[in-house]
This record gives C-alpha cells, structure tokens and sequence, in this order.
C-alpha cells in the first residue's frame, strides 16, 4: 500500500521564510499470515512432537517443531509456537501436563485435618536417606527452570538435590551449597544441565570457582552432561545466531543451543545414567529395605491411633 503525503505551502512576509511544496511516498508491505490450513499444520506437528516426547517446555516445543520445518528459526516464530501452545491447551487438545514450566511455584507449610492423617501421610512420604550408606554425595545442576520438571522426576527416584540456578548463581546460594557440601564431608560430584552459549558456559565457569573457594577442604568434581558439543553433532541438534551483545560472545566459537533443545527421553537418560554410576547397589538395597520396613511400622502407628 503507498501512502503520499503532502505538504501545504505557506510563505511569512515578514520572516521571508518559504516552505516548499513536498511528497513523502512511504511503502507499507503486506502482512505474511498464516492461512487456516497452515495454522492447523502447525497445530498438528505440536500435538504430535508433545505426545511422542514429553513434557517439553515451550523453548523445547518450538526447537522440534522447527526442525520439522513447519516453522522458522526466529524469535517471532517462537512467539507463534507460543501462542499456539497455549491456544491449545485451553482447547483441551494439548494436556496441560505435557508442557513443562518450573519458574512458577508457591511456598506453603504442609497441614492435615487430624493426626491420623498426619500419620498417614508421613508414613506414604516416608524415605530413608538413601546417600548416607554411599561414599559419595551427587547434586545435579540445572540452568533452566523449566528443565526441572523434566528432571525432577529421576532425582527424586534417587534422592538427589536438584538445582535451580538461572545465569550467575548468587553468592548466597553458592555459599549455602558449598555449606552442605562441607557438611556431608564426602567426596562430591556436580552435574550440570546448560545452555551451550557465552552466558551458560561462563556461568558454569563461575559456579565451579566459587563452590571450590567455599568448600576448599572437599574433593568436588565437576561435570557438564548437556548441553555438549558431542552432543551437538550427534543428536543433530538445531542451532540459534549466538548473541552478538553478550560480551562474552568475542571468545566463543560458533553457534549456540539451548538444553531444551535435547529430546526429553534423553535428557532423563543422561542424568540417570550420571546418578547410578555413583550408586553402590548393595548398599542401595539395604537402603531400600530398612525404609519399607519402617514405612510399615509408621503405617500400623497410624492405624492404631486411628482406633
């Protein structure tokens, strides 16, 4: 569409000041939308790469979505795949627990109705710690809040802390992590889930510096499990421009991914397997069954108060 403006012309006797007469021809482009049937492709390939792998966070959505070629690698297709997503959702054709989000949650001390059901409950919930009787002591670190509920799952299974510490962790969450650390007092493995960019990996860096200075007198190893370079090229994972305004960007080589970009099946198997190469399955075992034994003996408490 072509939009001409003119200006009028007006002369001042006693500035002797003229305006002359001029067009402005400014071009406005034709919007690109989507037609119905490209928003229905575009529908159906989120509801199929969610229910082949999930849950997914909505960064992970848009990253398989277009390496199915149904959308562009840009910031505003991201924002369609968002959009769509949600749309979805409320219309009841993406179950909600399909799509992953850990960077909202509440604080609440727990609370019952009676005794008996506070019985009840802690002996359901009832575990045993189970890295007491290993030699050592396994944290998993994860750079997105949004990996965690991805994640959580296989930490939770082994009893192990999961992470959150977005960009550069704070000195009082490294400090109070370095503290447990000392605590335990046993030989210390930290794995970390992250982008593969200038930020994450220089925030990484910084992590490993600071829980040594806080925790100098423990043997503390650090391992990246993903985002590799490996990992780049084997699993065929798409890429994004690296930010040309991080500062860091002047020493990093080549382009960047994101953790969210690992299918979740994978990103699971990695901390898994991470997690149990620590594990002395013995002592596992005997772990295992002290706890549903006195899970029992909590139980027939709970009983006998009931009656």
């Amino acid at each position: 569409m072509t939009t001409t403006i003119t200006t009028s012309t007006t002369t001042s006797k006693t500035s002797k000041v003229v305006v002359r007469h001029k067009s402005l021809t400014t071009t406005t482009p034709a919007r690109n939308r989507r037609t119905a049937a490209e928003y229905a492709e575009l529908d159906q390939a989120i509801v199929e790469v969610c229910r082949a792998d999930n849950p997914l966070s909505v960064r992970g959505v848009f990253y398989r979505v277009m390496s199915a070629g149904v959308v562009a690698k840009t910031e505003k297709e991201y924002g369609v795949v968002q959009r769509r997503v949600l749309k979805l959702r409320r219309d009841g054709a993406l179950p909600y627990g399909w799509i992953a989000d850990g960077s909202r949650w509440h604080v609440k001390s727990p609370s019952w109705d009676s005794v008996e059901q506070a019985l009840h409950d802690t002996a359901i919930s009832y575990r045993r710690a189970l890295w007491s009787n290993q030699n050592t002591y396994v944290e998993i670190w994860s750079e997105k809040e949004a990996v965690s509920s991805i994640v959580s799952p296989v930490t939770d299974s082994y009893d192990v802390p999961l992470m959150i510490a977005r960009g550069f962790a704070s000195e009082t969450f490294l400090y109070a992590t370095a503290s447990t650390i000392r605590a335990v007092g046993k030989p210390t493995v930290v794995y970390q889930l992250g982008d593969h960019d200038p930020s994450g990996v220089a925030a990484w860096r910084h992590v490993q510096v600071k829980l040594r200075e806080f925790a100098p007198d423990v043997e503390i190893l650090f391992e990246r499990i993903a985002v590799t370079e490996d990992q780049i090229t084997t699993l065929n994972l798409p890429t994004r421009p690296t930010k040309a305004t991080d500062s860091r960007a002047k020493t990093f080589a080549g382009e960047s991914v994101e953790v969210d970009a690992i299918p979740t099946r994978i990103l699971r198997d990695l901390v898994d397997t991470a997690i149990t190469r620590h594990i002395d399955p013995i002592a596992l075992e005997a772990t295992r069954v002290f706890e549903r034994e006195e899970r029992q003996g909590l139980l027939a408490m709970a009983r006998g108060w009931s009656v």
